[in-house]
């Protein structure tokens, strides 16, 4: 009964979109034209080059083209099914997620768990696609698939803390929408959304050291590209657990500081 009652919790905002013929249609042509600019611009910037910071003209094609795939994992419109943290605060229906029989805490992780698998579909099409047409380059060996495959999980782990914190906030602030728009730059900024690290200056490389946001998507692509070596595959991958562990404690004291500023008056 439990795992049919997650089963359900988990598809509902994958379900809101498969419903919606229009809004796929849409992702898809974003999807493709979003590759199609990112590969050209990559290779424009390569045309009179051979390596910059490291990389060669396919491994930064490769970082930017997955980058992309990426982002189908982190950017469903939640807003559509009224169901996020920012809404309910907002109405005031967040005293509903604290009557059901499911706790908050497991509620939220199981609808972010379904956004997750249904976004993953995408990325895997994408990536599919993009490797067969020769978009990208396969990854150097199994090992190589392996470590990426581990560090991306990873990552998105670390990156669903991070939207977690801030859906938390509302606890406290009741509308979160300049503090999301500034983590939501941040967080592109300082994972290697918009381009890889490596092209910024060393300040700031140090800087996005001590944050966890290059856990998120940097260092699984890096691996990938074999521009982070599988000799220190082993360090990267502890860092993230490690992002992973300090984060999971800290929202876990924050949904236990949340549960006691929500209040139910009447029947």
């Amino acid at each position: 009964m439990a795992v049919l009652h997650a089963w359900r919790t988990a598809r509902v905002t994958p379900l809101g979109e498969l419903h919606t013929p229009p809004r796929m249609t849409a992702v898809l042509l974003r999807l493709t034209v979003q590759i199609v600019l990112v590969a050209s611009l990559w290779h424009g910037l390569y045309a009179h080059t051979g390596t910059t910071a490291g990389l060669d003209r396919d491994q930064a094609v490769t970082y930017a083209v997955l980058a992309v795939l990426a982002s189908r994992l982190r950017e469903l419109d939640q807003y559509a099914g009224r169901d996020t943290v920012l809404q309910h605060m907002h109405f005031g229906t967040i005293i509903y997620w604290y009557l059901r029989p499911l706790p908050p805490q497991r509620y939220h992780v199981l609808r972010a768990l379904g956004e997750q698998l249904y976004g993953f579909v995408w990325a895997l099409g994408g990536y599919a696609v993009c490797l067969a047409a020769g978009v990208i380059e396969p990854p150097r060996s199994a090992a190589v698939a392996g470590v990426f495959a581990l560090s991306l999980l990873l990552g998105q782990l670390v990156l669903y803390h991070v939207m977690l914190v801030l859906d938390q906030l509302c606890f406290w602030t009741v509308r979160n929408n300049a503090a999301m728009l500034i983590l939501i730059f941040a967080q592109n900024l300082l994972s290697g959304v918009y381009a890889p690290l490596w092209f910024f200056p060393d300040w700031f490389v140090t800087l996005s050291a001590f944050l966890p946001f290059q856990a998120t998507l940097s260092v699984p692509l890096s691996l990938y590209i074999g521009r982070i070596p599988l000799s220190d595959a082993a360090g990267q991958l502890a860092v993230q657990a490690v992002w992973v562990v300090l984060l999971t404690l800290f929202t876990r004291f924050l949904w236990r500081r949340a549960a006691l500023r929500v209040m139910s008056q009447g029947g």
